[in-house]
């Protein structure tokens, strides 16, 4: 029974290690595609700053990754920046794969 009970708080530790690196993963990832739209809309320093964080608190509503795409691409077109829907999550996509091998290699 003791072998059963140490499986699970291994499984268990590992779910929280896991969900830390995602948690941690997708707030870098906002910070970054947050930057990323900045530069496109050719914000300054501090400016740039303040829209990052605009982009961590979208994610944290209700429609998480969809707030956040649909933030970027409305302040985008506002900013006479033609970009499609599609390359807004490619973008999203390619800076989560690097955020979270930063958080994992502890970065």
């Amino acid at each position: 029974m003791a072998t059963f009970d140490d499986r699970e708080k291994g499984f268990e530790g590992k779910f929280a290690h896991d969900e830390e690196v995602e948690f941690k993963a997708v707030a870098r990832r906002n910070k970054a595609v947050g930057a990323w739209a900045a530069e496109l809309m050719g914000l300054q320093p501090p400016h740039v700053e303040e829209y990052t964080r605009a982009i961590v608190r979208a994610e944290l509503g209700e429609d998480g990754d969809e707030a956040v795409i649909r933030k970027i691409i409305q302040d985008l077109t506002a900013s006479s920046v033609k970009i499609s829907e599609g390359e807004v999550r490619q973008k999203l996509q390619e800076l989560h794969a690097q955020a979270r091998e930063q958080v994992k290699a502890g970065g």
